[in-house]
């Protein structure tokens, strides 16, 4: 391949390119399940006990024999109670029951539960008025849900409020988890202003720091930000020596073009063993990527807000995802709501919102009438989702299958 061809990479080619410069970090943290959202398993977790733990009742009503009631009508006799929580088992009798609470142990003699709904709710004698339709109905079994030593959560999972759930009610308190990766971001340019102020001529409010800030955070790293650096390559080189030595990873948003206040590229080049490439992309052609002396790998993104925005999901999101050892998220397949123009030769990233139609297919269209105009910002908000566009498609009709990633 000439240096030329190698100056244009497809999304995949530079992904793989920048998957070079990270490493899984196999290091472990034993955090409290309460403090664990969002976090990456380490090690796998089984379940400490079998779900239930013993046979108890699905329903408020009454334990008894099937045999007793299969005729019902019956009128029986109430020997006892049995609450949620409580040590009790009650012997009964024929044509004897034991009321219980949804959750208690089922009493021994006992194979089946009446509804409580399918009685007139006596405390002392009882009229079961509907048969049950099989014995051992309403019962739940012994591991019905899961088996003590069976594989609760695998190396790699991202706890969501679910899986947490699931491992406290399988006795666990904590879990092991992988740290997460320090990120340093900062946005770069002269028009950019971060503190609310009144915007002069030429100026802009500066969005490209908390947008990565907010999606870094969700894909579990713990980031530093700082206030938008100026134009100036000496601001760039102090903040890098300053502050790369203790990140994994920093993301830089803006300067990687051609142009003459293009700093980022300067200094990378001069500095970090800068590699810029053409990434064929729409939004986000230029991209960069450096190793600051130390070691600490350094990704710029394009400083257009949609752009920066989207290669962080293409782009920069398998990176967070290798170092915790986590399995990058799949694609979904869905329909065109309606059809839109994509350009030759570049993969397109369009935002698009979500919704389904009364055949339960996915339908996706674009969140902006402008499509994926690199300067959108808005856009993205009112996104669901990326459709990904073949390079070789230019009109997406309505109907057509389109790739899209969640965002």
């Amino acid at each position: 391949m000439t240096s030329a061809a190698r100056l244009s990479l497809s999304i995949e080619e530079y992904t793989a390119e920048l998957l070079q410069l990270v490493q899984p970090d196999e290091r472990t943290v034993a955090l409290r399940l309460v403090e664990a959202l969002g976090r990456v398993v380490a090690a796998a977790t089984s379940s400490r006990v079998s779900i239930p733990t013993f046979i108890n009742s699905a329903m408020d009503g009454y334990a008894v024999r099937f045999t007793d009631v299969e005729g019902a009508p019956v009128f029986m006799r109430v020997v006892g109670d049995v609450p949620a929580g409580g040590p009790a088992d009650p012997a009964a009798g024929a044509g004897e029951c034991v009321r219980i609470m949804t959750g208690a142990p089922l009493p021994t003699f006992a194979d089946t539960v009446v509804p409580v709904e399918h009685t007139d709710g006596g405390a002392d004698h009882v009229e079961v008025r509907l048969a049950p339709a099989r014995p051992g109905i309403h019962v739940r079994g012994v591991a019905e849900d899961i088996k003590v030593g069976e594989l609760l959560a695998a190396a790699g999972d991202r706890l969501t409020p679910a899986l947490l759930g699931a491992l406290a009610a399988a006795g666990h308190t904590h879990v092991s988890v992988r740290p997460r990766p320090v990120v340093l971001v900062a946005a770069t340019g002269d028009e950019l202003v971060a503190d609310g102020s009144p915007l002069a001529r030429g100026q802009i409010y500066e969005s490209n720091s908390v947008v990565l800030a907010a999606a870094l955070a969700r894909d579990g790293a713990q980031v530093l930000t700082r206030s938008p650096l100026r134009d100036r390559a000496e601001d760039l080189v102090e903040w890098l020596d300053r502050s790369a030595a203790a990140a994994d990873l920093v993301i830089v948003a803006g300067g990687v073009s051609v142009g003459a206040y293009d700093v980022v590229r300067d200094v990378l080049t001069a500095h970090g063993g800068g590699t810029f490439r053409h990434v064929r992309m729409q939004p986000g052609k230029p991209q960069g990527w450096g190793l600051w002396p130390g070691g600490t790998p350094i990704v710029a993104l394009p400083g257009n807000p949609l752009s920066a925005a989207l290669s962080y999901e293409v782009l920069v999101r398998p990176l967070l995802d290798r170092i915790q050892g986590t399995m990058p998220r799949s694609d979904l397949t869905a329909v065109a709501a309606t059809g839109w123009r994509s350009p030759a030769g570049r993969q397109q990233l369009l935002p698009v919102r979500l919704s389904s139609d009364p055949d339960g297919r996915l339908l996706a269209r674009p969140a902006h009438s402008r499509g994926s105009a690199s300067h959108m910002v808005t856009s993205l908000a009112a996104a669901d989702a990326i459709a990904i566009v073949a390079e070789d498609v230019t009109e997406v009709a309505p109907c057509d299958r389109v790739t899209v990633r969640m965002l």
